[in-house]
């Protein structure tokens, strides 16, 4: 009993580690764009996040339901099955935070949750219903409704807006977004909060501690609401940084249309049980936007590399749980040997992410943009940016020759070489 305690105190704090690592892995998902944008303050920005998503968590079970109760057979799991899950999810999400990838926590768990499982108790332990409905349709229809919704608001924004172009516009739309990005963070609290809730449940329902179909305990659900806003608070700007300006280059109107859209496909997937990522969501979100200004541009080769992230986040996950849980069933010392590793490799992942630190004083300062592919190049063309935004841009890139003085007129032909002359 005492070493069934022990390792259920073990999966109960590990799953609140990868609760805390979700956090700061998709605080880029509410805040991203309102910090690229100027809308908010980093810091305030994650601030006013984490509260919000600490608000998420009380607003609906529905989702832990589907974790605890729905994809994996609760009969036969042990605790350290769920211990392997976790280690599986916690390592993806610091990788692909290293790499400063927005890939989705929710599937890292549920990746992780039935490697660990098949590998433990056969593939008869995953409902393949369940799998397929609650998470992998809304896996692929998620980016697609949220960027379709998000492309169809930018354009209805922007045309309304025509005739009333100016800072005191700009200002309302970074207002709206303010709150549409308070909008996404509840959101996000009712739906990633509560993955962990399950993933705890579906431990206790295992060890006993609960009788099966329980919810989640009051102290379940106010233990994981706190571990995702402290996450969230510290703040994941690697992911940050890509969502906010690696994809592609927002204006307020279109942030408040990106966070807008995906607020609402979150808060509705909570309300009908399904999993859904919200990094999937506000990522197809943030594409839609960029298209629907014209002239606006997407970085497809960011996008391909999360595409990748996405569709390997399940299987990558699954194996490391599956050779986590193979590990856990050699006994006490192969438990052991498993939480010695996950120690190490986040340290390891951690050290290597202090080679090029950023934080929220240089978040929005990211690389150099990289060039328009071939189909950003062709939306251009077809689709010219609005007059406002033509002139600001050469306004900014090219300075009028009517600016520069006579007196700083370049010298006669004799104090330069002719090939100096254009």
């Amino acid at each position: 009993m005492e070493s069934f305690s022990l390792i259920l105190a073990i999966v109960v704090v590990t799953a609140l580690a990868f609760d805390f690592t979700n956090g700061f892995h998709d605080t880029a998902n509410a805040m991203a764009t309102t910090i690229s944008t100027g809308a908010m303050k980093p810091k305030l920005a994650v601030a006013m996040s984490a509260t919000l998503n600490l608000v998420g968590a009380f607003l609906s079970v529905e989702v832990a339901n589907t974790i605890s109760k729905g994809l994996v057979d609760e009969s036969g799991i042990r605790p350290e099955v769920i211990f392997a899950a976790l280690v599986g999810a916690i390592l993806w999400n610091l990788l692909t935070w290293l790499v400063g990838l927005p890939s989705s926590s929710s599937h890292a768990l549920m990746g992780g949750l039935i490697g660990a499982a098949v590998a433990s108790a056969g593939f008869g332990a995953v409902h393949g219903g369940v799998l397929v409905t609650k998470v992998l349709l809304p896996a692929v229809a998620a980016p697609v409704v949220a960027g379709v919704a998000a492309l169809v608001a930018t354009r209805l924004s922007y045309q309304a807006g025509t005739k009333t172009e100016g800072e005191a516009t700009r200002k309302g739309f970074r207002v709206g977004q303010v709150a549409s990005a308070a909008l996404v963070s509840l959101a996000h609290g009712t739906n990633d909060a509560q993955k962990t809730m399950g993933v705890i449940t579906l431990a206790l329902i295992a060890g006993g501690a609960i009788a099966p179909g329980s919810n989640p305990p009051t102290w379940v659900i106010l233990s994981a609401g706190l571990a995702i806003a402290l996450g969230t608070y510290i703040g994941g700007w690697r992911i940050i940084r890509t969502m906010g300006t690696g994809l592609t280059d927002l204006e307020p109107r279109q942030g408040f249309a990106a966070q807008t859209s995906a607020a609402t496909a979150i808060l509705a997937s909570s309300h009908l049980g399904f999993s859904l990522s919200t990094t999937h969501v506000v990522s197809g979100a943030v594409m839609g936007s960029g298209l629907g200004r014209k002239g606006g541009v997407v970085r497809w080769s960011t996008a391909t590399r999360m595409t990748v992230a996405w569709v390997l986040t399940l299987p990558a996950a699954a194996l490391v749980g599956a050779g986590a849980e193979a590990v856990t069933e050699l006994g006490d010392w192969g438990t052991a040997a498993v939480a010695v590793f996950l120690i190490a490799a986040s340290a390891w992942i951690y050290k290597l992410s202090r080679r090029e630190v950023i934080d929220h004083t240089n978040v929005v300062a990211g690389p150099a943009a990289e060039p328009s592919g071939v189909v950003t190049t062709a939306i251009a063309a077809v689709s010219p940016p609005p007059a406002g935004a033509i002139t600001e841009d050469l306004t900014a890139t090219i300075p009028a020759p009517a600016q520069v003085p006579a007196a700083e007129t370049p010298a006669p032909a004799t104090t330069a070489p002719p090939a100096a002359t254009v």
